[in-house]
């Protein structure tokens, strides 16, 4: 498969994830009286990459994420000559899924972007008022074990075909750690799609939703095989 088309269905599944999860908790988390609340935003996330990842992870291996991208070309899975085709593509992907929300969303009398369309943030603009320091090592935690789940599930010693379900499964579970404190990214190119349009703080708390990620996958990628490759 060529990378043009791998790249391709990186910008559908991020896509995907971003309209879907981003979504949820847009349109239908607080909708009167039948709202899906945290618990369902946190599963629409999951069953966003699971489905995807039975749809295209033969394909690209549905990183959708530019952490997961770097998590697994750290671990020695990914080469490193198409992360910037696989993150251009998860990045594309995110602003896409967002400004489809955002047509949908802005459908409907009194919305505003005030409200944070879905966008993570920290202090003052974390959804439970959590610190920068509690914000940014949520992230760095989350995203690690998330990586960890990964790497782990797509194993050649696993049990075969039952990746995605771990994966979607593990996405759904930090999201109903993370949610209170940063809205959950661990996934830089989620954050960037709705911040493109809410701009401003959204912007300006960007940097965080991008080192964080990345630093607790590419942590995942050095202490998976050291701990559990085979000797």
């Amino acid at each position: 498969m060529s990378l043009g088309k791998r790249a391709a269905a990186e910008l559908l599944g991020t896509f995907w994830l971003v309209f879907g999860g981003c979504g949820s908790a847009v349109l239908a988390a607080a909708f009167p009286n039948v709202g899906i609340g945290l618990l369902g935003v946190a599963f629409a996330f999951g069953l966003t990459v699971m489905t995807m990842a039975f749809a295209i992870g033969h394909i690209s291996g549905c990183h959708l994420n530019p952490a997961v991208s770097v998590g697994l070309l750290v671990g020695k899975r990914f080469p490193a000559k198409e992360l910037p085709a696989y993150v251009i593509a998860q990045v594309l992907g995110g602003i896409a899924g967002a400004a489809v929300l955002y047509v949908i969303a802005s459908g409907k009398a009194g919305f505003d972007l005030a409200g944070g369309f879905a966008s993570n943030g920290y202090a003052e603009h974390s959804p439970g008022g959590y610190s920068l320091v509690a914000c940014l090592v949520a992230e760095v935690v989350l995203t690690f074990m998330f990586l960890m789940i990964i790497l782990g599930a797509t194993d050649a010693r696993a049990p075969q075909g039952f990746a995605p379900i771990a994966i979607g499964l593990g996405l759904t579970l930090i999201h109903l750690i993370g949610i209170p404190v940063t809205n959950l990214s661990v996934n830089p190119a989620r954050s960037t799609g709705p911040a493109v349009f809410v701009g401003g703080w959204a912007i300006e708390q960007l940097w965080l939703f991008w080192l964080a990620p990345i630093v607790g996958a590419a942590i995942a990628g050095v202490v998976y095989p050291t701990l559990f490759n085979k000797e």
